[in-house]
């Protein structure tokens, strides 16, 4: 082969292997100093396929060559490196292809081959022998109670630098070759935190040799803090330090601490200043009390004394990493034990958590907006996210649980995650992104060995850095691809756990309630109102006891929702209805992850349960209804076209009737708890909740006609039905007004079908109608939907079913007009559209006569309406108290909306509406009405709506009486209140605005109606 067709093959394969300047690594390929070495081109040329980055590979490989080639016994092992393929070649291609400043080290100390060579790995190192190798590197005896380095000075600065950087380039060897990084991670922070740890360890030997007596009077520790406190150092990071000094000897305390703060400044010195050697890191003592105001060195006594009584939120944050790293380990150890308490009770300061959350804002606030994307450390979606979570986490739940202390913030992941403060999954995705993120840290660190957190935008550091972390085939798109994935997976999480609403609620309990000590918890609950402590911790220690994780987060859980019981009206009931819900619920992998993580899931479930015994009933039959806490959207009303679709699809399903409507009821039970839930919670209110109630009515009384007539057809042997049928809506069901005590008052219409048998057809309707009574009205597992047709024409002792040309001639014959009155809130319903549309013409002209009342019926209906004033009044009940038919009642704004129909609809089309809110409304645009009249109506009557929802919602009964009176029981009083969003304390409130609002609807009724 001729030359240029090797130089052409050799091109191509440095191609294929990744380089990007092939003229150049041709020209460091032919370099005299590696050509001597006589590397096997074959084997070397493919390796470095596997490298972050093939051209800083060769330019470092010439380098180091260029070093060597006067040292036989260095040219020797470089030979043996670059000819061989085994663990040695690839860690020196690891590393010179990973990071030009460490490159730059092997070339200006080539004896640092040796730790390439060795395969002894750079992590997981036992940390005494990395202080004792930096000791002796600067010729202090390791074992000496304050050692002091016998080679001072400038010479003693730049060996122990030397030291450290080939302890670092050792691990580095390690990082970059193992198979998986992430996994590793942890160990490498460690290490290089046990490194800094040692270099601080030489630094203060150094400083004690400058000094005459080396500093004999006094003791000196120095605290890690931050990623160095916490084993989870990057590669280039500002050490975090705190010093701690105590006299010794008799020396005063003021010469103790100048010699301190001289000790101190030294060992920042040997670390960070210009010498023959690189700077390892900045000494960063900025975390001290005072930061940089304060004195660099203080005693043990005065940070006692500042700790407990002047430092603020962010500074027992920081506490919570402090370990002793370097000088006098009694004193440091003095100092994390008189420190940590602290730590572990600030939580609660008043505002911790609200503090700590303000903080974290305000960090990300003060990243440059052009860094905003590209911060690892402190931007939206940055290693902070997770860290300032862990830690927040760990401090609102740490003085009760020591086992989640820990100061690394992977292992406390893990604690939390065990613990049950963190459900798995979250922290399983947490961890693999922290990880990444610090593995994407180091690896942009490694490349200059300089602090930045920013990562890079040039296109062959992007490279570079994919391969380095195993991305090779993903190249920058997918590095950046995943970095964008990763930032918003934190960010997600970090504002659902961050941001909790249980952490200041935890926050703000002593330890002894936040831990349910008995005695604690006794006094705690007899003080917030709970009626029977006893019973109530019978109830806790049924859900906490034990060592599942279910327990373990029910005492997460319950030290702050029993608080929120109390906010409510009945919290022992609201603790009853809980542990019973957690008893059917509790073994499901989402109920209570659901209540710890959600935003709001959890204080609304305590708000429903201590407030309303209906919905406690609902979600008791409905269990995964609890999920609808979590977001308004799931609260929301369903539409009529939702729902009739959600019907069509259990009928087309079904084959059997009874089971076919129990899952129409079934809907409307899911439908009822879903509106009575969202009531309760003030989602939904007033009409928008009787407006959700109607369309679940209607649902299932289309649905239910359906399976009644096709039931009827079968039992007949008939193959379709002979005649239309429709429901017609009366009542409150008519007006879009149902309530959750109401029943379904209607009327059956039915119309034979041209040359069908009019028995027959009457036969079927009459079947039909009885069949769906019957279908929704049985007792069984779904609440009952009473369907009552006493309005229809001559009432109880009238035929169930009429034809369409029976109502038409009984109402042209005999209709009274309390007929036509009811028939203001006739709607079709279900069954026939044509059917419906042509009853709605039959009735129009009845319900709006088209010269209006006449004064005789006008004086019949009002003689009508004090009938039933006298009669209909159950006895003994006050008039004033009765919500329905009592004085400025929902009654008494209902008929004069109506009387106003009558009198006026024909000429006045907006008048023709069945709701009486609607009617109310297009009277006064009329001028029928004026503005201040219907708003007084409209005040009374939906404050009667509501105390009418409410009493059912509070007591759980949908029967009875009891629903259509403002209680006079001070305790269903202050229950009803709550219900209707009174504060706590207000039953005597609702009392007298109902009364009052009352009495002004009352005197407009006297006015208008009576005249």
């Amino acid at each position: 082969m001729s030359v240029a067709g090797r130089e052409q093959t050799l091109a191509g394969r440095l191609r294929r292997a990744g380089v990007g300047d092939v003229p150049r690594a041709e020209r460091l390929l032919a370099d005299p100093a590696l050509l001597a070495l006589q590397p096997d081109l074959d084997s070397l040329v493919p390796a470095l396929r596997d490298v972050g980055d093939p051209d800083l590979a060769l330019l470092a490989l010439a380098k180091i060559a260029g070093a060597v080639q006067r040292d036989p016994e260095l040219s020797g092992l470089l030979r043996d490196m670059l000819a061989g393929e085994g663990e040695a070649r690839t860690r020196l291609l690891a590393v010179t292809g990973a990071s030009l400043a460490l490159g730059n080290t092997l070339a200006a100390d080539p004896r640092a081959l040796h730790v390439v060579v060795d395969p002894t790995p750079g992590t997981g190192v036992d940390a005494g022998e990395v202080r004792a190798e930096l000791l002796r590197a600067v010729e202090a005896d390791p074992d000496a109670p304050v050692p002091v380095a016998g080679t001072a000075g400038a010479a003693g600065v730049d060996a122990m630098r030397r030291a450290y950087r080939r302890r670092l380039l050792r691990i580095a060897a390690t990082d970059l070759t193992v198979d998986d990084p992430l996994s590793r991670l942890p160990g490498v922070a460690a290490a290089l935190a046990d490194l800094a740890a040692a270099a601080l360890e030489a630094a203060l030997a150094l400083a004690r040799a400058d000094l005459e007596d080396h500093g004999a009077g006094v003791r000196l520790a120095v605290i890690g803090m931050g990623k160095t406190g916490g084993r989870e150092l990057n590669y280039v990071s500002d050490v975090d330090v705190v010093y701690v000094a105590e006299p010794v000897d008799g020396t005063r305390e003021d010469e103790a601490m100048a010699v301190g703060a001289r000790l101190a400044a030294g060992l920042a010195r040997a670390c960070s200043v210009p010498s023959g050697e690189p700077a390892l890191w900045p000494v960063d003592a900025a975390l001290r009390p005072e930061g940089k105001d304060g004195p660099l060195v203080r005693t043990l006594a005065s940070h006692r004394a500042y700790y407990g009584r002047w430092a603020k939120t962010w500074e027992f944050q920081a506490l919570l990493k402090a370990r002793p790293l370097a000088g006098d380990r009694d004193l440091g150890r003095a100092y994390v034990e008189t420190v940590n308490p602290l730590v572990w009770s600030a939580v609660e300061r008043e505002n911790f958590v609200e503090d700590s959350q303000a903080m974290r804002r305000r960090v990300e606030q003060h990243v440059p907006r052009a860094e905003a994307d590209r911060q690892l450390k402190l931007g939206v979606g940055g290693l902070r996210d997770v860290e300032f979570t862990v830690q927040l986490l760990q401090l609102v739940h740490g003085r009760a649980d020591e086992a989640i202390r820990s100061p690394s913030t992977l292992t406390a992941l893990a604690a939390l995650a065990a613990g049950g403060y963190v459900g798995r999954e979250h922290a399983g995705q947490l961890a693999v992104c922290y990880r990444w993120m610090r593995a994407m840290e180091h690896r942009i660190q490694l490349y200059r060995l300089q602090r930045t957190h920013l990562v890079p935008t040039a296109d062959a550091d992007l490279r570079r850095l994919a391969r380095t972390l195993g991305m090779r085939a993903d190249g920058p798109d997918g590095l950046l691809e995943r970095w964008r994935t990763t930032r918003r997976d934190v960010r997600r999480l970090h504002e659902e756990l961050f941001y909790r609403p249980l952490l200041p609620a935890t926050a703000r309990l002593s330890t002894e309630e936040a831990s349910l000590a008995p005695d604690a918890a006794r006094a705690r609950l007899s003080a917030i109102g709970y009626r029977d402590p006893a019973g109530a911790l019978r109830h806790i220690g049924a859900l906490t006891d034990g060592v599942t994780r279910r327990a373990a987060i029910q005492r997460q859980l319950l030290p702050v929702m029993l608080g929120w019981f109390a906010e409510g009206p009945d919290p022992d009931g609201g603790l009853l209805a809980f542990r019973r819900l957690s008893e059917q619920l509790g073994t499901t992998h989402w109920y209570l992850k659901l209540l710890r993580d959600s935003g709001t899931a959890a204080q609304r479930l305590a708000t429903l349960l201590s407030t309303s015994r209906y919905a406690a009933d609902a979600l008791s039959r409905s269990p995964e209804s609890v999920t609808w806490l979590a977001a308004d959207a799931d609260l929301a009303p369903r539409t009529a076209e939702r729902l009739a679709a959600e019907a069509d699809a259990v009928l087309r399903r079904a084959h059997e009737p009874v089971p076919a409507v129990t899952a129409l009821r079934a809907l409307r039970r899911r439908e009822l708890a879903r509106t009575a839930v969202a009531d309760v919670l003030g989602v939904v209110t007033g009409v928008r909740a009787s407006q959700s109630l109607t369309v679940a009515a209607d649902t299932v009384l289309a649905g239910a006609l359906r399976v009644a007539q096709a039931e009827a057809c079968a039992a007949r042997g008939l193959d379709e039905a002979p005649t239309r049928l429709l429901v017609v809506a009366m009542g409150r069901l008519g007006g879009g007004e149902v309530g959750y005590s109401s029943d379904a008052d209607v009327m059956f219409v039915h119309d034979p079908l041209p040359g069908a048998d009019a028995a027959v057809a009457q036969d079927v309707a009459l079947a039909t109608a009885t069949r769906l009574r019957q279908l929704l009205g049985a007792v069984g597992p779904e609440p009952t939907l009473a369907v009552d047709a006493d309005l229809r024409p001559e009432g109880r002792n009238g035929p169930l079913v009429r034809t369409f040309d029976a109502y038409a001639e009984y109402y042209q014959r005999w209709s009274s007009p309390w007929e036509s009155q009811a028939l203001l809130r006739a709607r079709p319903v279900a069954g026939d559209t044509a059917l419906g549309e042509r009853f709605v013409a039959l009735v129009d002209p009845l319900r709006y006569p088209a010269e209006g009342l006449d004064a005789a019926t006008t004086r019949e209906v009002r003689r009508i309406k004090a009938r039933v004033e006298a009669e209909r009044l159950p006895r003994g009940v006050d008039p004033t108290r009765h919500v329905k038919l009592g004085r400025g009642g929902i009654a008494d704004v209902e008929w004069t909306a109506q009387l106003l129909q009558l009198q006026h609809a024909h000429a006045v089309p907006a008048l023709r509406t069945t709701s009486t809110l609607a009617a109310l409304a297009a009277a006064t645009d009329a001028g029928l009405l004026h503005a201040d009249d219907a708003q007084v109506l409209r005040e009374a009557w939906e404050m009667a709506s509501r105390v009418r929802d409410a009493n059912v919602l509070w007591t759980g009964r949908a029967e009875g009486a009891h629903a259509d009176v403002l209680p006079h029981d001070r305790q269903a009083l202050a229950g009803v209140s709550r219900v209707m969003g009174y504060p706590a304390g207000s039953g005597g409130a609702l009392e007298q605005d109902y009364l009052r609002t009352a009495r002004r609807a009352r005197a407009v009724v006297e006015r208008v109606f009576y005249g």
